[in-house]
């Protein structure tokens, strides 16, 4: 079921913003596959049902805002230590939040069907801007749910080794997004 025509005014009071890691290496046993919530973000949603092509999205991250909420595989649960290092990691080495505060999306193109279509935009993470393309299935309820890969070196962004390089981050991670639509 396709959105009404209007402006949405999006956040996390609607849905949620996530980002899945997975691990590589040799050391991949002993890490963790990870899912990090963006707790601070806004966007908002032009949509045109009778022109698809006249619609338009954009939406803002803080990213000091992204949080471990879940984690599978590992030798040992997550301690609240861990957490931290890991939010650490992310804030100091590879987001460098302090000088790149926010994430940042803008459509450039839609196109598809009003209930399932592709959005086509500039990404902006750690002030480097590449093209990347969302998957967008708008289902029952008007529940939106957004697909995306992304590659962390195409941004600058190193992602996390240890041992050697032995235990890594795999460099695409994946960007989910799942929300309900306010009233226009």
């Amino acid at each position: 079921m396709a959105p009404s025509s209007g402006t949405y005014e999006i956040g996390p009071s609607d849905g949620s913003l996530t980002v899945r890691t997975t691990k590589a290496g040799l050391g991949a046993k002993l890490a963790h596959d990870l899912t990090l919530e963006a707790k601070t973000w806004s966007g908002s949603i032009i949509f045109d049902d009778a022109d698809l092509a006249a619609s338009s999205v954009e939406v803002t991250v803080a990213a000091t805002s992204l949080a471990v909420i879940d984690f599978s595989g590992g030798v040992k649960p997550l301690s609240d230590g861990d957490r931290k290092e890991i939010a650490r990691n992310i804030n100091e080495k590879a987001l460098q939040t302090n000088k790149y505060p926010d994430i940042t999306f803008r459509s450039t193109a839609i196109s598809g069907q009003a209930d399932t279509f592709t959005v086509t935009g500039d990404l902006t993470i750690t002030g480097t801007t590449r093209p990347v393309s969302l998957a967008v299935t708008v289902g029952a309820g008007g529940l939106v749910t957004v697909l995306a890969t992304v590659t962390q070196t195409q941004f600058g962004i190193k992602p996390y080794s240890a041992m050697l390089g032995t235990l890594k981050i795999s460099d695409e991670v994946e960007v989910h997004a799942t929300l309900t639509l306010p009233a226009p």
